[in-house]
């Protein structure tokens, strides 16, 4: 989780601000998943920060979302393409693609569990780019 937090921190995700009554803050959650190596012993412990977006609606909090992700077939094809070339594949892991998206919109959410800050413990995060939700 420090890691996660710290990376968060380090991008500038996002800034602490009072909240106000006319704000529609969302909660904030640590989500955990055990990472394996090929040979199925635990590589790592992983931690994400999410939001709980599940209280937004549409059109009001929000216009659309969009997350890109690439499907299976494409996959399939780009392993035939580099076993056709002989190309050597590698499987990477990139730690903090989220973090570097914008917001079009303003999202508040209250400050990462375990994680609030002690001179603000009251204030919210005005969140400065993206985070999963």
């Amino acid at each position: 989780m420090s890691q996660e937090f710290q990376a968060l921190q380090a991008q500038g995700t996002w800034e602490l601000v009072p909240p106000q009554p006319s704000m529609n803050i969302l909660g904030s959650k640590w989500t955990f998943r055990i990472k394996y190596n090929s040979n199925g012993t635990i590589a790592r412990h992983k931690a994400r920060l999410v939001a709980k977006g599940f209280n937004q609606e549409q059109d009001i909090d929000y216009i659309e979302t969009f997350s890109p992700v690439a499907k299976m077939p494409t996959i399939r094809v780009l392993i035939l393409i580099a076993l056709h070339h002989n190309w050597i594949i590698h499987q990477l892991d990139v730690s903090n693609a989220f973090l570097h998206g914008t917001l079009s919109d303003t999202v508040y959410m209250s400050q990462p569990p375990g994680f609030q800050d002690s001179t603000h413990p009251q204030y919210i995060c005005k969140l400065t780019s993206t985070l999963r939700s």
